[in-house]
């Protein structure tokens, strides 16, 4: 979230069998013995190009998990974890995403919670709009969150 309470997120296709377009928090896959907070931070630099202390990331706030299956017919389990991190305003820098990641995402965008409340766009995960309201209220969960999954279906 930037100062102005707006989230940042990407508008991808993704690699599933399904054609339809969603908006995603910006993360990814953590590396062999790289605990979460260390992945997010790594993430967040590499998509972002901006650049936080483990330190900062807090705790994470929502959980969701489910399959989804690639364009190739392999099945995948997914696990997410989601952090919330306050930003100054900054410019998004694209040039550390890797290069299947650039190839996923076509645009980002900011976004109020008004605006993802009216959006008929596809939202990943389910329920983005209630857990960044209750955050938003200053409302931490001392537990992460479980949220439904919401990776595009195949």
């Amino acid at each position: 979230m930037d100062g102005n309470d707006r989230l940042l997120l990407f508008r991808g296709l993704g690699s599933t069998k399904n054609p339809d377009y969603a908006w995603f928090t910006p993360g990814g896959g953590a590396h062999p013995g790289e605990d979460l907070t260390a992945a997010a931070v790594r993430e967040l630099r590499e998509e972002t190009g901006y650049r936080v202390a483990p330190e900062a990331m807090g705790p994470v706030v929502a959980f969701t998990s489910g399959h989804w299956v690639a364009n190739d017919g392999t099945l995948y389990h997914a696990e997410d974890s989601f952090f919330f991190l306050r930003v100054p305003e900054f410019d998004v820098d694209l040039s550390g995403m890797e290069e299947f990641e650039s190839t996923m995402f076509d645009s980002f965008r900011w976004w109020t919670l008004a605006e993802l409340r009216a959006t008929t766009d596809r939202l990943a995960p389910l329920q983005l709009a209630d857990l960044l309201e209750r955050l938003l209220k200053g409302d931490i969960p001392a537990q992460p969150v479980l949220i439904p999954w919401g990776a595009i279906p195949d």
